[in-house]
């Protein structure tokens, strides 16, 4: 990928052509897209190949350890407001090279105490995350699986931070495409599993065992790979790193910012603990099951949602810190009523074709159909929330362009004490098999708080957000995707039959439910003249002739 080349850093801060939002979004969400559905792809293949069972269950939660103490470590603040401090040092008279450098080296070095901390801690962290109580769980391969899969979290801090000194200089591509070599690299790694002849053994478990090893290291050696991918575009903007000691003045404001994003993470943890526990103590499947749900959750915010923010973000970090609230609310508004336009109409979709997602994606090898289309209840039932969740992430972005880590802390603790009595009220009161559902539609339920207490603490803050042409949108938006859920329901009532769950029959429904859904949503919003739909769709016209 050709990537634009400017004066060398040390020389000071050339004046490079920023890209307007659509293009650089647009560009951007072409990667994700390939991005997500790649990820996905492996893990739809790890279901086929290992199940939806203790194995699949103890690699998912392992794997996301990893993620978990990156961002306890560094996680949170990289992706907050390290892009807005790395914009404001480019006015340096040397552009910003020896704060970036500085940076790089306290962050870098941060993260290798941490992850060997972390590795040699990797029993404390499943006792802390398996609840074993019931026997459903096996702590033990857990345990076995962190130790390969830890050491990703010194590499996921290192494609963090090069990533984020490419996106301060307006530079995307490379950050949005590194991501798919590592999915193909995971997917090579399963290859290789499937070829591999025995099993994983459960009782007892050993490290040895080609099966685990294969696995392990192959899933962490993609991470590598990923961050590797960085180093071609960083030498395209002329970025020379220099192992650089010693805390700055900025580099101490950027200590007491942390501390607050330190803070959320923390706290947010708190929710994956029980969130965790909660899943790890019911049936079988349920963290497997959860991650899977989530991560298709996720995918059209991911291609949307994560592409706009990325573009967006430096605009909003120069309009904070030039005090032009008013550009700061432009940006915050517009954004807010295209993710509106867009993912309402997705969220009808996987209302109404969730159990067919999961029958047609997930019934096949090793995953049955019950484990498949509990899988998609759990998506169906969390639909609602993307929405919410991607007005939380915008709102979250606003507050850090302002230096202001203090209020995003204080929104994740109201969320996480909704969160955690639901959660283990679901844990009590549903039936074991269907703990990950109501799991998933308490994380909806608390998007929606974090998405209100958002907008009414923006509007304390910088006064009128034009929330009366947001809340039309959404309302106008909301009505749109009821009208597609209802339409869709009841083709399916007319036209397929009732009780197949084969997975033929769930890409007939799959195929059904989307064009209608989908159809019939983007039609009302056409026909009540919703003025955000001519960029949105424009903007998915111009990813369909790219692609």
């Amino acid at each position: 990928m050709n990537t634009p080349r400017t004066a060398t850093v040390e020389q000071g801060a050339p004046k490079r052509e920023v890209p307007s939002l659509a293009r650089a979004s647009g560009s951007m969400a072409v990667a994700t897209l390939v991005s997500r559905i790649s990820g996905f792809g492996w893990k739809v293949m790890l279901a086929w190949l290992v199940g939806i069972n203790v194995v699949s269950d103890s690699f998912t939660l392992a794997n996301t350890l990893p993620n978990i103490i990156f961002e306890l470590l560094l996680g949170g603040v990289l992706a907050s407001i390290v892009v807005p401090l790395l914009v404001r040092s480019q006015s340096d008279p040397d552009g910003g090279a020896e704060y970036t450098n500085r940076l790089l080296t306290v962050g870098m070095t941060g993260l290798a105490v941490g992850t060997v901390i972390a590795v040699a801690a990797a029993p404390l962290f499943t006792s802390l995350y398996v609840d074993d109580s019931t026997g459903q769980a096996n702590p033990e391969l857990v345990t076995a699986f962190a130790y390969l899969l830890l050491p990703e979290i010194l590499f996921y801090g290192l494609f963090a931070l090069l990533s984020a000194i490419l996106q301060a200089r307006h530079v995307f591509g490379p950050t949005a495409w590194a991501p798919v070599v590592n999915n193909l690299v995971i997917m090579a790694t399963l290859v290789v599993y499937a070829l591999v002849p025995g099993d994983i053994s459960l009782d007892p478990v050993r490290m040895g065992d080609t099966k685990l090893l294969v696995l392990g290291i192959g899933t962490t050696l993609g991470i590598v790979v990923q961050s590797a991918m960085l180093v071609p575009a960083l030498r395209g903007i002329d970025f020379r790193f220099r192992w650089t000691w010693g805390i700055d003045a900025r580099l101490r404001e950027f200590g007491g910012l942390a501390l607050w994003i330190l803070g959320y993470v923390l706290i947010s943890q708190i929710g994956m603990v029980v969130t965790q526990r909660v899943l790890t103590a019911a049936a079988n499947g349920g963290v497997s099951i959860y991650s899977n749900a989530w991560l298709l959750f996720q995918l059209p915010y991911g291609v949307i949602g994560v592409s706009l923010l990325t573009a967006i973000m430096p605009r909003m970090s120069k309009a904070a810190a030039d005090g032009d609230n008013k550009g700061l609310i432009d940006n915050l508004s517009t954004g807010s009523r295209l993710t509106a336009v867009m993912l309402v109409p997705i969220s009808a979709v996987l209302t109404i074709a969730g159990p067919a997602i999961g029958l047609a994606l997930f019934n096949a090898g090793e995953t049955g159909p019950a484990e498949a289309q509990r899988l998609g209840t759990a998506l169906a039932f969390s639909a609602f929330g993307l929405l919410p969740y991607a007005l939380v992430m915008l709102q979250l972005r606003v507050f850090y362009a302002m230096k202001d880590s203090r209020t995003p802390t204080l929104i994740m603790v109201v969320m996480t004490v909704v969160k955690i009595p639901l959660m283990y009220m679901c844990g009590a009161v549903v039936r074991p098999d269907q703990v990950v559902v109501g799991v998933m539609l308490v994380n909806s339920l608390t998007f929606v708080v974090g998405a209100v207490l958002g907008q009414m603490w923006l509007w304390v803050r910088l006064g009128n957000l034009r929330s009366k042409k947001i809340v039309k949108v959404i309302a106008m938006s909301v009505v749109a995707g009821a009208a597609g859920v209802l339409a869709a329901w009841l083709v399916t009532r007319l036209v397929l039959p009732e009780g197949a769950h084969s997975r033929g029959t769930g890409w007939v429904a799959l195929t059904v439910q989307t064009v209608v859904a989908g159809v019939v949503s983007f039609g009302v919003l056409a026909a009540l003249r919703v003025p955000e739909l001519k960029p949105a769709t424009s903007r998915i016209t111009r990813l369909v002739r790219r692609g």
